[in-house]
């Protein structure tokens, strides 16, 4: 993948995060192809209308901050993974933070732009198995040292 593809779609993820941030649906509406899937973090499902819709209305982004992102290109379709941190208004009033991992899906439509065409987070949990056998780091215990008589 070119430098330039990688700029591009970067490019195109800030635009996103800053659009649902100030509320700019008009930005939003040309980010997304009209065939868009947004699955929220509690697995709320919504086209693309729908999330429009969802930005106008609730104002719900505080904040949007990405970690360690994954890039891979498949001629003109891309798939960005990597972490999330959304910083929210709560419905009551107040803030929420909601963190965990994102795969989202673009796609390089017939005027050369990326569109998103799919989102889905999946929100931090319990690990419940823990790491497996090549993820765990060796550990080196410290010798017992031996008391002299």
């Amino acid at each position: 993948m070119s430098a330039n593809v990688e700029n591009d779609i970067l490019a195109v993820e800030k635009r996103r995060q800053d659009a649902l941030v100030s509320g700019d649906i008009d930005a939003l509406d040309a980010l997304f192809e009209d065939s868009m899937i947004h699955i929220h973090a509690p697995g709320l499902v919504h086209t693309k209308a729908l999330l429009l819709e969802h930005v106008a209305v609730r104002r719900a982004y505080i904040e949007i901050t990405r970690q360690d992102l994954l890039l891979r290109t498949f001629g003109d379709t891309a798939v960005l993974t990597g972490g999330i941190v959304n910083r929210m208004h709560a419905p009551d009033g107040g803030e929420r933070t909601i963190d965990g991992v994102v795969t989202q899906v673009l796609h390089r439509s017939e005027d050369g732009q990326w569109r998103f065409v799919s989102f889905q987070m999946t929100p931090y949990g319990d690990q419940v198995w823990g790491a497996l056998p090549s993820e765990k780091t060796e550990r080196t215990e410290p010798a017992d040292e031996e008391e002299s008589a």
